[in-house]
């Protein structure tokens, strides 16, 4: 029985910090970064996290025909926000898949990703079901270190699930071997790195095409037929060397992105392979490998729905839609890598009440609202008294999900006053074009000439905020401008 990949998005933060301004902040240190200091990196913005990023891709990818579809739900990250609390239902959650799934966090590796990808493949040919793979990375990284030059934020999601697809499952192979290139230790913030060549010539070099060749004799494929090969490294000439050593032809290797967005960590690989997939035509192969502690290599076949199935905007969209950051300073203090004054107001007790959690959380992490039944008006958050004046019905309200509904900026206030992480904070009141309305935070503002009365606005899933003390983070939605290369449905 065949299986594949029936649907595919990423998500790309809008902000682009330069590495110039990085590699000169640093370079009294370390003169070596200089010659990283080119292109930039995405970064996420401070209410932005692995599990964020993963829920925007997803609603990237699917369809509203495919969200019944889903069978599961699993989320790779090594930089998820709870060490002790599944993270993927807060991610169902907030896409309304129910309570009928199958959920898993998948981590502890940068190929986490093609893991979680293949797991969920495995069990498409074993039980024909649908899953929803997702991933997000957003991780720490030390100041003045390559790491964080090279480093970037991002998510990808892939439906998979029995049948064709847009690309199918040709052959794969997975080897476990514990070679330790890097490593986070237990309630260790950054990642010990080791010699850099030592990794590419032990590592990469010998542990990948092992992998990869055994995944071609699977799948009876000559390696000269590949067309495009996905390896997530920053150096692109290590992508060059493997396709060489296994006989693939050069100009099957994929960019790797690192000049625009950097390396998003485990779900690089499946960055890479939506990259290939939206440029990709009917009957190429696509390889894809994940390496840490091991290597996955899969390898897909593209069917005639790859031209005529896609996201709602594609990576190089989202490459376009960057905003360029040149505050490197902004960067360490929402990063929190450096200590800064921030005023008595940020001392506010944020404890969350988890009973109160669990009683809205369709409201809260879904967006929940309300339809009146008797006049089909829309109110959020929803009640037991039609809003409607002309109506005025009691217990007529039906869930009606908002997260998905267009809006436009009723009122808005820029307040300094009030403690946010980034100031000023921006707020207003939200009317949805199908009726409701919504006080909400605004997010992604750059610049106050962004805003106006009337602007067009979708929602996002971001952090509310948190509760240092307790180490609790709180989600919602919050109002994004809809950026002018775009409409609603992603289209230029």
């Amino acid at each position: 029985m065949s299986v594949g990949i029936h649907a595919f998005g990423a998500y790309i933060p809008k902000a682009r910090l330069q590495r110039e301004v990085m590699a000169r902040a640093y370079s009294w240190f370390n003169p070596s970064l200089a010659n990283l200091g080119k292109g930039e990196r995405a970064i996420a913005n401070w209410d932005e996290d692995a599990l964020t990023m993963a829920v925007e891709a997803a609603r990237n990818a699917l369809t509203p025909q495919q969200y019944t579809q889903i069978d599961g739900l699993y989320l790779a990250s090594t930089s998820l926000p709870f060490q002790d609390r599944q993270n993927a239902g807060i991610a169902a959650e907030a896409l309304h898949l129910g309570n009928d799934l199958h959920t898993m966090d998948i981590t502890g590796s940068q190929r986490a990703g093609t893991s979680a990808l293949l797991t969920a493949l495995q069990i498409a040919v074993g039980n024909q079901r649908n899953t929803l793979v997702i991933g997000g990375e957003k991780r720490q990284t030390k100041a003045s270190s390559p790491l964080q030059l090279t480093s970037g934020d991002g998510g990808a999601a892939l439906l998979v699930g029995p049948g064709e697809g847009v690309a199918t499952l040709v052959g794969y192979a997975t080897q476990s071997v514990d070679f330790v290139d890097h490593y986070r230790g237990q309630n260790q913030p950054f990642d010990y790195v080791w010699e850099e060549r030592w990794v590419r010539d032990e590592g990469f070099l010998k542990i990948v095409p092992s992998a990869v060749r055994q995944a071609l004799s699977n799948a009876d494929i000559a390696a000269a037929e590949i067309d495009h090969f996905c390896f997530p490294s920053p150096a692109r000439r290590v992508a060059g060397m493997l396709a060489k050593t296994l006989g693939i032809s050069d100009s099957a290797v994929r960019d790797n992105l690192q000049g625009r967005t950097g390396e998003a960590g485990s779900i690089h690989t499946l960055l890479m392979l939506t990259h290939a997939l939206e440029e990709a035509t009917p009957g190429q192969l696509i390889l894809i490998a994940g390496f840490g502690q091991g290597c996955d290599a899969l390898l897909f076949r593209t069917t005639d729905q790859v031209v005529t199935q896609g996201p709602m905007k594609d990576v190089n969209q989202l490459l376009s839609a960057g905003c360029q950051d040149d505050n490197y300073h902004r960067y360490l203090a929402i990063n929190d890598l450096v200590t800064i004054e921030q005023g008595l107001r940020a001392e506010v007790d944020k404890q969350t009440g988890l009973t109160t959690l669990y009683r809205n959380k369709e409201m809260l992490l879904g967006l929940i609202g309300g339809r009146c039944e008797t006049c089909d008006t829309l109110q959020y958050p929803k009640s037991n008294l039609c809003v409607n004046p002309d109506c005025g019905a009691l217990n007529t309200q039906a869930d009606h999900p908002f997260s998905n509904l267009s809006c436009k900026v009723n009122s808005y206030t820029a307040d300094r006053l009030t403690y946010s992480p980034d100031p000023p904070a921006y707020y207003g009141m939200v009317q949805f074009d199908e009726g409701g309305r919504a006080m909400l935070d605004f997010t992604d503002i750059f610049s106050d000439s962004e805003l106006s009365v009337g602007q067009a606005m979708c929602l996002m899933f971001r952090v509310k905020d948190y509760d240092v003390v307790r180490g609790f983070r709180r989600y919602f939605w919050k109002a994004v401008p809809i950026d002018n290369a775009f409409d609603n449905n992603g289209k230029p």
